[in-house]
């Protein structure tokens, strides 16, 4: 490391994969100066933490912070002295659906204005094809120095960052003597770099990982609703069909969401239409696993409006806000939490909503607009409905038939995620259990009960 010579890394844009890497490189003896402009994030760090749960990432930062090889500003400073600069901001989409990419344009314009004869820039942030050459290239360009310029998509999976920066495979593209600077940057990182023709190779590759998960999730919701139509549990078709037989492996279905599948889709397509391509089924997929809340509540209102007894003013309980359980997380964005949370609202508009995530603070909860609860046997005391929204290990584990005594008389709880076995509980006798996928078997799956 010593005599490499890109030893000085910016990283622009701390979140969860500008800060995850930033720690990564600075623990393995890089000189990292992360830039944020958030000042709840800049807070956090002066204090020793960060602003996201992430396993072992609070312990490393502050290792990292006492060995001076991590330091943080809200702006990258003119004396800055880096000789790499990895641009990792967020790319959420507008309101219209198309992706917005004001907030890399920003800081390439800001780091033309710190760049010198020969450094490395490296996109890290999700882009619609032909960003990095069209967009930031010219931005870059303007500053009238030579530079390097790649693009190396983040693929680690939240809850498994530190880990996988250590040992996923690197993608890298870029000329070819920015291919070659970048790999040999990340080979202090991982054993694995693969390089890429071009930019565009990279770029597409990231977007094809999301969205091929994101249409594999989508069958498994059509079989789900196949399942439903037939009459047959979707759990049982899924998990009997691959026990053993590796040419069939569909995902169980569930709530797709997140921060990357449920935006890099809509990313990929965008580009590919203004080239002329529809992309069926990326956009059908997409359209099944959006639907999806929907969907299900418009169901649920139909059990409650025909069950006899549930009430006008019905408690109803969201176990699982985060948009994922498992690995364990307490990130919203893109949480599938917030459709359902809609559509309910919408539809049982004198309801009661609470809220209970295993990761998530109280503060978090109220904030999403739910009523906080510190524990399961809270959410479920006086529910009249209690929804399990994401696969937390804490959610399988729990003692279901203990926790529906505390219902409603009469009461439904719906699974997202098929945690349990519905011919193997003993619930209360008006307390029905609902798996997704498996409508047909339930007690009123005729309409009453």
């Amino acid at each position: 490391m010593q005599e490499f010579k890109d030893q000085q890394v910016c990283v622009i844009g701390l979140g969860y994969v500008g800060l995850t890497l930033a720690v990564v490189m600075a623990d393995v003896g890089f000189q990292v100066l992360g830039v944020e402009i958030r000042d709840e994030v800049c807070n956090a760090l002066a204090s020793g933490k960060a602003h996201f749960s992430e396993p072992g990432l609070e312990q490393r930062l502050q290792r990292v912070i006492r060995s001076g090889h991590f330091k943080f500003a809200k702006r990258i400073p003119f004396d800055v002295g880096c000789s790499v600069y990895i641009i990792t901001v967020g790319t959420p989409l507008s309101a219209d659906g198309k992706a917005r990419m004001d907030m890399v344009q920003n800081v390439a314009r800001e780091v033309a204005l710190h760049l010198r004869e020969g450094d490395l820039v490296i996109m890290r942030s999700t882009m619609k094809l032909g960003t990095t050459r069209s967009v930031v290239m010219p931005l870059l360009e303007a500053a009238g120095k030579q530079f390097d310029l790649a693009f190396c998509p983040e693929r680690t999976l939240e809850g498994k960052a530190l880990t996988e920066l250590r040992q996923l495979p690197q993608i890298v593209g870029g000329s070819n003597a920015a291919t070659v600077r970048a790999s040999q940057l990340f080979s202090y990182l991982t054993p694995t770099v693969i390089r890429v023709s071009d930019l565009e190779t990279a770029e597409m590759i990231k977007l094809i990982d999301n969205t091929q998960r994101d249409v594999a999730f989508a069958f498994a919701n059509e079989v789900a609703r196949a399942c439903d139509a037939v009459g047959v549990s979707a759990a049982e078709v899924i998990q009997s069909g691959k026990l053993g037989y590796s040419r069939t492996n569909v995902p169980m279905p569930g709530l797709v969401g997140g921060p990357c599948l449920q935006k890099d889709p809509h990313i990929f397509a965008e580009r590919l239409r203004e080239l002329g391509f529809e992309p069926e089924i990326t956009l059908a997929a997409r359209r099944i696993n959006e639907r999806q809340p929907s969907e299900i509540v418009s169901y649920l209102k139909q059990i409650a409006t025909t069950l006899s007894g549930f009430p006008d003013k019905p408690v109803i309980s969201f176990l699982g806000i985060a948009f994922k359980g498992q690995p364990a997380t307490d990130d919203l964005r893109g949480t599938m939490a917030k459709p359902v949370m809609d559509e309910i609202r919408a539809k049982f508009s004198y309801a009661t909503l609470r809220g209970f995530d295993a990761e998530l603070a109280r503060e978090g909860i109220k904030s999403f607009g739910l009523d906080p609860v510190a524990s399961l046997e809270e959410a479920f005391k006086g529910a009249s409905l209690v929804l399990i929204l994401n696969n937390h290990p804490l959610f399988s584990a729990m003692p279901i038939e203990i926790l529906s005594q505390q219902m409603m008389e009469v009461g439904v709880i719906y699974d997202f995620w098929n945690c349990f076995n519905r011919d193997e509980l003993h619930l209360p006798e008006r307390v029905e259990y609902v798996a997704l996928g498996s409508h047909g078997k339930t007690k009123f799956a005729s309409g009453t009960k």
